[in-house]
């Protein structure tokens, strides 16, 4: 989950992070508002989950309550990349000496850590680490030992800070990192760190991403932190039913149990389609060991209700579970769902009792459900319905 970055600056706040003053408003009334309690010059900054605001006129300054309540009036409704603000943060404004960059995040292709600092903060880093690479550190950080004082020191030696900076911004490292690993985040990313006129080190813009699966186990307040209203709906139904479900773009709904046949079914769908006018899978979404009558049905409804969805592809291979109750459960499932399930389902089973299972399908004789010996023959029916 990404956060806004209103609350990225909260976190940081409550671990210690060096942050200035900042408000939210959803309105100008309020901006004004809470440019008056800060005082002096503030920056009204809109909230979204994108970069490029600057550019797209999310980020002003203003130097009075007046001017940010028109900065405000401005920003809000402004679509940024696809996202339209609803909200902006009024914040205390800073006279900047130097800008910096750090970042720490997982590193999943080496099981580790990582972090990245520049001395050049204040650009994408995706661009500075194109056009500058030897401007960007990368040092490597062991998840059993973090980032204490003496690891910060070599992060900041190694993105050549001055010598006389490198305590200073080592202590707040160790403070980032104690965000990262508390939270149970993903990426804890402060662009810019900032050397203000007074001497001090403030994080002036933060990002920060949890994992959802911490989330649930040691963190169930970061639920408070979702942004509900946001959410792609049926995402958000896919969630309440307990479902791992993604939507796509494409025609073709995909049921399946195990992350990785329902990957597979994702390659095998899309190959397909290329001979039936390209058309894409729709989905994952994997049911996981069981394949209930109210996990299917619940399964289908959600992909039902895409109306980008033309036909669905249930691709089953039954192991702890049988294909028994598979083949049970879409019956049911459809009972359950009645006269909402209107668009063709091709059903493949493998695996345990997949005679009985397909048996239990052929004597439904649902008008909607046809059946497929295999994946490929499957993937190419689903795919050709969907075109239809």
């Amino acid at each position: 989950m990404d956060l806004y970055e209103y609350q990225a600056r909260d976190l940081f706040e409550k671990y210690g992070v060096p942050v200035l003053p900042g408000i939210i408003a959803d309105t100008p009334e309020e901006a004004k508002a809470a440019a008056k309690k800060i005082g002096g010059v503030v920056v009204v900054k809109a909230q979204v989950k994108t970069g490029g605001r600057g550019k797209a006129g999310g980020v002003k300054v203003a130097k009075n309550a007046d001017e940010a309540y028109e900065a405000a009036k401005a920003i809000l409704g402004l679509d940024i990349k696809g996202h339209v603000v609803q909200r902006v943060m009024v914040a205390a404004g800073a006279s900047i000496e130097q800008e910096f960059y750090f970042s720490v995040l997982l590193d999943r292709s080496n099981r580790s850590y990582l972090s990245l600092c520049s001395v050049e903060g204040g650009m994408e880093i995706e661009q500075l680490a194109v056009e500058k690479p030897e401007a960007l550190a990368r040092v490597e950080v062991n998840p059993l030992t973090g980032i204490d004082k003496d690891k910060a020191v070599e992060i900041a030696t190694a993105a050549k800070f001055p010598a006389e900076l490198v305590d200073k911004v080592a202590d707040v490292f160790v403070k980032l990192y104690d965000v990262y690993q508390g939270e149970g985040a993903t990426l804890v990313e402060v662009n810019p760190l900032i050397l203000d006129g007074n001497g001090n080190i403030i994080a002036l813009d933060g990002k920060v991403t949890l994992d959802d699966n911490a989330s649930e186990v040691r963190h169930p307040e970061h639920e408070e932190l979702e942004d509900k209203g946001a959410a792609d709906p049926l995402e958000a139904k896919a969630k309440e039913s307990g479902l791992n479900y993604v939507k796509l773009d494409g025609e073709v709904g995909i049921i399946g149990n195990g992350a990785g046949l329902v990957m597979s079914t994702l390659d095998v769908v899309a190959y397909a389609g290329e001979n039936h006018g390209g058309v894409k899978p729709a989905n994952f979404l994997d049911i996981g060991g069981g394949a209930s009558a109210t996990v299917m049905a619940a399964g289908l409804d959600v992909i039902l209700g895409d109306p980008q969805v033309k036909s669905v592809f249930v691709n089953v291979f039954g192991g702890i579970t049988s294909c028994v109750a598979v083949a049970d459960g879409i019956v049911k499932a459809l009972e359950i769902l009645g006269d909402t399930a209107t668009k063709p389902l091709v059903v493949r089973l493998d695996g345990n009792q997949v005679e009985e299972g397909r048996a239990i399908l052929a004597a439904a004789n649902h008008p909607l459900v046809t059946l497929a010996a295999g994946m490929d023959e499957g993937a190419d029916k689903a795919a050709e319905l969907a075109a239809a």
